[in-house]
This record gives C-alpha cells, sequence and structure tokens, in this order.
C-alpha cells in the first residue's frame, strides 16, 4: 500500500465541503480485493475508487469501488469523481470524454463548459431495468411515514441501471425530512428485493430546482448518501417511463443531501430512444486534497 497517491474529490457540489466525498486511489493494481476494502473501511466515505493502471484497456480505464462493506458493480459519484481525476491528473486535460471499465461495463464520462466556463460532467448510465411494484402500506411503514404521504398516482418501484433501488414519491418535502428507515423492516423487505431507497418529492428548498431527493443505503454500511448518481439514474429512468413530468423527456435539477447538511445538486437527462430509455446523469466536482499511503 506504501506510496500510493490518492485525492479526495466533492462530486455533485457547486463548491467545497459540499456533494459527496470520495477518494480516488492511484496505481492500485498491485492491491488485493482485500486491501482495497481495509482502505475504503479507513476512508469511511460512502464509496472510495481504485485507478489500477494510468494505461488504457479496451479505450478505457479499469476502476474498482468499494463502500466501506462491500465492493460495488457500479456507483454514479465514484465514476464522475474519478473520471475528473484521471483527466486531470492521469490524462491529457484536453480530452473530452474519459471511459470507465466498471464491474457493471464500460461507462463513458463526457466534460462539458457552460457560458461561465463551469464545467459539468456527465455520465451515461445503462438502460433502466423496470422491477417489482412494491404494496404501499408495506413501504410507508418501512419509511415511518403515513400511507397517504405516498403519491399513489405513480408506483412504488424497483428500478436498476446496475444497482437496484426502490423509488418512493412522496408528496410533500415535510414528508421526505420527516422520513426514516426501520432498518428491520428495510432488511426483511431486502430478502425479497436486493435494493436501496430513494425517495423524492417536487417540492424544493430552492425554487430553481425540480425535485427534492434522499437516498439510504443501509445494505451497503452507509445510512444515508449525500448524492447518489446511481440512484438518481434509476429515478431519471422512473420519471421518463411512468411520464412524471408530462412525457418521456427528462431534463431536471435535483437536491439531494440538505437534511444531512451536505447540499448537492444533480442533473438529470432521460428520453425514451426507439423503446429504450437514454438515461444520463451530471454534476460538477472540486479537487478537496492530496494525500499518499505510508
Amino acid at each position: 500500500m506504501r506510496g500510493l497517491t490518492f485525492y479526495l474529490v466533492d462530486v455533485f457540489a457547486e463548491e467545497k465541503y459540499a456533494g459527496n466525498q470520495l477518494a480516488v486511489v492511484c496505481n492500485a493494481s498491485g492491491l488485493s480485493s482485500a486491501q482495497m476494502q481495509r482502505i475504503a473501511s479507513e476512508m469511511h466515505f460512502s464509496e472510495t475508487a481504485f485507478i489500477l493502471s494510468d494505461e488504457k484497456r479496451n479505450g478505457g480505464y479499469d476502476v474498482r469501488i468499494f463502500t466501506p462493506a462491500r465492493e460495488m458493480p457500479f456507483a454514479g459519484h465514484p465514476a464522475l469523481g474519478t473520471a475528473y481525476v484521471i483527466r486531470r491528473i492521469v490524462a491529457d486535460r484536453a480530452i473530452s470524454k474519459v471511459v470507465l471499465n466498471l464491474k457493471v461495463g464500460q461507462i463513458p464520462v463526457t466534460f462539458e463548459k457552460d457560458g461561465k466556463s463551469q464545467e459539468t460532467l456527465w455520465m451515461k448510465q445503462k438502460p433502466p431495468k423496470f422491477g417489482k411494484i412494491f404494496d404501499v402500506a408495506e413501504i410507508s411503514r418501512m419509511l415511518n411515514l403515513n400511507v397517504d404521504e405516498i403519491n399513489r398516482k405513480y408506483p412504488v418501484q424497483e428500478v436498476s441501471t446496475g444497482v437496484p433501488f426502490i423509488i418512493v414519491p412522496l408528496k410533500t418535502l415535510d414528508a421526505v425530512r420527516r422520513a426514516s428507515m426501520d432498518k428491520d423492516k428495510h432488511l426483511e423487505l431486502a430478502k425479497d428485493a436486493q435494493a436501496e431507497v430513494l425517495i423524492f418529492c417536487p417540492e424544493t428548498y430552492k425554487k430553481e430546482n425540480n425535485l427534492n431527493v434522499r437516498v439510504f443505503v443501509d445494505l451497503y454500511g452507509i445510512p444515508e448518501d449525500p448524492a447518489t448518481g446511481s440512484a438518481n439514474g434509476c429515478l431519471a429512468g422512473y420519471l421518463s417511463s411512468h411520464h412524471y413530468f408530462g412525457g418521456d423527456l427528462v431534463s431536471v435539477r435535483v437536491e439531494q443531501g440538505y437534511e444531512i447538511g451536505r447540499p448537492s445538486l444533480l442533473h438529470l437527462k432521460a428520453e425514451n430512444r426507439e423503446g429504450e430509455i437514454q438515461v444520463y446523469v451530471g454534476g460538477k466536482v472540486v479537487l478537496i486534497a492530496k494525500g499518499e499511503l505510508v
């Protein structure tokens, strides 16, 4: 482990010390899976990413992602944060796309500047797969909410773009704030669906945003995540499939992490193209620190 360089970045952050924290370890091919898991546990962020080599393979960079508890086949904010480190540190800053070789397959990340020269990173996720629809009463008990606080115009449904999440539409920001996960009921539910939980509503803290989101990821050792690219990719597919905004075209700003002091902003795009929903999740990345494993 000694001598390996790592970087700390905040992902889906509009400024430093917001968004979702990520540690990215470079040149990690010499580490075993057990060593990577121990480092991720020590960092104790939602995820830690490991770039195995500075060299490309099949047009992309081999990357592994670990939570404090287990390895992940895919995760959104590590994909963006790792692509940022690769472009800034490993590769040529002039490139406009970085491809990550993850357990779930290749994930492309592109870089887009706006009129103010601020850079947003975009990842194209795998097309969403739609799974089980859940009983509203069962979900309300798990979230310690009343049944009528769930918006029954839309289903409570499992969706996956690589990692499954149960998408729960709520009516109000007050309900989102008060929701709390009953871990025993979640574990009981997980016997049928190994899925984490995303709740959302159309009321927001900031008027320029379209949705407020919270994500509970107890099964991966994270009680609540401040910004979750994988879950929001599932949400984008859900919004498109169920015409939440009146049609299959989705282009929205999502706020997350306000309830745990890590305000985050995610951009979601989705559209049904020839029978397949295309999902994109974007946000900004801020470099925080550089260090060395000793």
